[in-house]
């Protein structure tokens, strides 16, 4: 007896990267990088973040990358790397640096932290799925199945590859900034849930 199975569910994402460029030119007051540095550093604090495990530099440098434009100016510009846990502290974060007009905020990627274990717990429910198949299928010939000879994982793989640095769906809501005007409240952001699948070809023997 061959029979495919196969089952999926969906889980909000609970690690999100954000990318935050500070640049010089990038406010209204022309603040300098170190001055936009500080102030990002006092937003997070203040969200109780921990930025030894959460923040990261990700200029290829780990330094100030310096762009040389007409005459002697000089643009200082420094890129980290915020990972989150929940939208919500999303929303406060992008509006909490959008007041201290570092606006240069994006969401660079998306991830279930618990991935491997969750695509081990619906192997296994497919492969029980496909047994009850199988005992449904042979039940009118009152027949029984018996062990299992082979099983074959047809796509579980695939959907991490699939998953992997891919940002889900988001809507954001309440970004005053979006039209111009500083954010007085809270940013309200929403991730579409990640969709995460298994399927299965199991061969029973029939009794």
């Amino acid at each position: 007896m061959e029979t495919i199975a196969e089952v999926d569910t969906l889980v909000t994402p609970d690690k999100i990267h954000l990318m935050i460029i500070l640049n010089e030119e990038d406010n209204r007051n022309r603040k300098s990088t170190e001055e936009l540095e500080a102030s990002m550093f006092r937003v997070l604090k203040s969200l109780s973040i921990d930025l030894k495990k959460s923040l990261s530099v990700i200029d290829y440098s780990s330094e100030f990358k310096k762009y040389f434009l007409a005459g002697q100016k000089v643009l200082k510009t420094k890129m980290y790397s915020l990972i989150l846990k929940d939208a919500q502290t999303v929303g406060k974060v992008m509006a909490g640096l959008e007041r201290e007009e570092i606006s240069n905020v994006s969401i660079s990627k998306t991830e279930y932290s618990k991935s491997e274990q969750l695509l081990l717990e619906l192997r296994a429910k497919a492969i029980m799925k496909a047994k009850r198949n199988a005992e449904n299928m042979v039940a009118p010939l009152n027949q029984k199945v018996g062990k299992a000879i082979y099983i074959s994982d047809l796509e579980t793989a695939s959907i991490t590859s699939q998953l992997q640095g891919k940002v889900a769906g988001v809507q954001i809501r309440g970004a005053s900034s979006i039209y111009g005007s500083r954010a007085s409240e809270n940013i309200m952001i929403d991730f579409e849930k990640m969709e995460f699948s298994s399927k299965v070809n199991v061969k029973f023997i029939i009794e």
